[in-house]
């Protein structure tokens, strides 16, 4: 009895509990009374050290709960832990072994039946032994517990965690040969006991000693660029301040406008904050799937990739769970959703990592903070297609017509830069006066780029493909406009009573413009969009025909009713 009192030192102990303790679920006849005398007896033995008293509830023992050692182990395991969660491993250490060394023997030796207090105690025990290991571990102790972790291992042979703390403790040792043999031993122990494979937190420790031993990079790295970035200054500093405040940052825009450039100048100036940056390009992707492998990869995470894609994932939680890395996933328009997913899982999972994504539309997943590509000024675009030009003809010399091309161009940088390489073989009047057929003029790319981004038609025709039905029938209409219109002119127009939720849809993937009420392309998709109206020989309605009222299919060069 007194043994169920102090397992409550100081609380209220009802009668009920210690009938059960004392007789079990069927206690005899006059228990209560006996129970009585019981208590009686021991306040006698107990006096005048502490008392019993009768409360409502039942009786309590009035004595200090750091007076037994079951509640001051837990007390100094709850410490210790605490302090570990926080980085102090030296008071980590010394609380856990003070815990530690008030057991003597198994717990509640006197209680046979007692078999949840005892489990709670004996896995408190359990628990505190491995914190203790990890607090001496993280003191620089790891040579010292060697012997130690190999007897724990001997009793508790799955035991994961014990395995990963003598993987570290033999690397600390200098051992690194024994440290890799660890994992190979777990790895065969949890097959033949559990039909299992190692945990993703022991195979990113296993990976971490392979990479540190073999004296592999510990950062990615950005591609260096061969050429010179030209503008957006304002860009920049949008992205860092918004870095700064959300840990997920999406650069959109149309095909063309810079964005990849932009995301990794932008992550080329926070190197070091944080201190990994890795770029992650989902271009050549086409299975959602392969998203986590891609980012692995991009890390210098090379093994394991047989696996299925939700090991995948979860190693790669595991391996970006404390590190503090900024992600820049580029290209994600035509995995979005897949991108999305990975994305939310990422930054709920591990608390370093931010991601800087580029796509044509946006992620759409709470916290994002959308940051849009606009195309290029005229000065800086001016700027860009006179240092490229020289690229090609070092004698290059400033035009008149320069502005004018970059306008025709929509100051889109690809588009640009592709007119920049012509004028290797073409002057800038004959180039000026071809950009009417801008498709076939700018049809010669960088050959090391992918075929979707090495030409301007290559680029929009990619952006084309990702539309559904609707939204190209729409897009195509639209080429009607020359400079832009409303909702209204849109509906009586395009032959679309109710033409909101396309004319949104393409605003969301980049197609459209959207300002002061009024919805505009830019010149290089308006005559894709125009060319493919052609291509089908699809006419408006009767009722909502070109200007003219002519039946036939809507010129690329159409103008505006409105």
């Amino acid at each position: 009895m007194l043994t169920l009192l102090l397992l409550d030192a100081g609380r209220p102990v009802s009668v009920r509990r210690l009938l059960d303790g004392l007789y079990g679920a069927e206690p005899p006849a006059g228990a209560v009374a006996a129970l009585q005398s019981q208590i009686s007896r021991l306040r006698r033995r107990l006096a005048p050290h502490t008392g019993i008293d009768a409360v409502p509830a039942g009786y309590t023992l009035a004595v200090d709960p750091d007076a037994v050692d079951a509640h001051c182990f837990a007390r100094l395991a709850a410490e210790g832990r605490t302090a570990l969660a926080a980085g102090d491993h030296p008071r980590a250490a010394a609380l856990l072994r003070d815990a530690l060394a008030l057991w003597r023997g198994p717990a509640l030796p006197d209680l046979p039946d007692a078999h949840a207090d005892r489990a709670r105690l004996e896995e408190l025990r359990r628990t505190a032994v491995p914190d203790r290991i990890e607090a001496e571990l993280g003191s620089g102790r790891g040579p010292e517990l060697v012997a130690e972790l190999r007897a724990l291992l001997r009793r508790h042979p799955l035991d994961e965690r014990l395995y990963g703390q003598l993987m570290r403790a033999l690397h600390a040792a200098g051992r690194p040969a024994e440290a890799l043999a660890v994992y190979e031993e777990a790895r065969r122990t949890l097959a033949g006991e559990l039909g299992a494979d190692p945990s993703p937190e022991l195979s990113a420790l296993h990976l971490h000693l392979l990479r540190d031993g073999a004296g592999a990079p510990a950062r990615p790295r950005l591609p260096a660029q061969l050429t010179r970035f030209v503008g957006r200054e304002a860009e920049l500093s949008r992205i860092d301040r918004a870095l700064a405040d959300s840990r997920l940052v999406t650069l959109t825009g149309p095909g063309g406008v810079g964005k990849t450039r932009l995301a990794l100048e932008a992550a080329r100036t926070r190197a070091g904050t944080p201190p990994d940056v890795c770029l992650v390009e989902l271009a050549p992707l086409a299975d959602g799937a392969r998203i986590p492998y891609a980012v692995l990869a991009a890390l210098g995470v090379r093994d394991g990739f047989r696996s299925p894609a939700t090991d995948a994932l979860d190693r790669l939680l595991a391996v970006l769970a404390d590190r503090e890395v900024l992600v820049v996933l580029d290209n994600c328009e035509h995995l979005v959703d897949a991108a999305a997913r990975t994305v939310a899982l990422l930054l709920g999972a591990c608390p370093g990592v931010r991601v800087l994504a580029t796509s044509r539309e946006s992620l759409g997943i709470t916290g994002e903070l959308l940051v849009p590509v606009p195309p290029l000024p005229e000065e800086p675009a001016v700027r860009l297609l006179r240092d490229r030009a020289r690229a090609v003809r070092p004698d290059f010399d400033d035009h008149a017509r320069v502005p004018e091309i970059c306008r025709a161009l929509d100051g889109l940088p690809l588009a640009i830069e592709l007119a920049a390489a012509r004028l290797r073989t073409l002057s800038v009047d004959e180039l000026a006066d071809r950009l009417h057929d801008r498709f076939r003029v700018l049809a010669r790319g960088d050959r090391a780029k992918a075929p979707r981004h090495r030409t301007l038609r290559a680029v929009v025709e990619w952006s084309w493909e990702l539309l559904d039905a609707e939204e190209r029938d729409l897009a195509s209409r639209l080429t009607v406009f020359a400079g832009g219109a409303t909702l209204d002119a849109v509906a009586a127009v395009c032959g679309m009573p109710y033409p909101e939720d396309p004319l949104a849809s393409l605003v969301e993937k980049s197609f459209l413009e959207v300002s002061d009420g009024r919805y505009r392309m830019l010149e290089t998709i308006r005559a894709f969009a125009a060319e493919s109206l052609t291509d089908r020989a699809h006419p408006l309605p009767p009722e909502t025909a070109s200007p003219t009222d002519s039946p036939n299919p809507i010129p690329p060069a159409a103008t505006s009713p409105t």
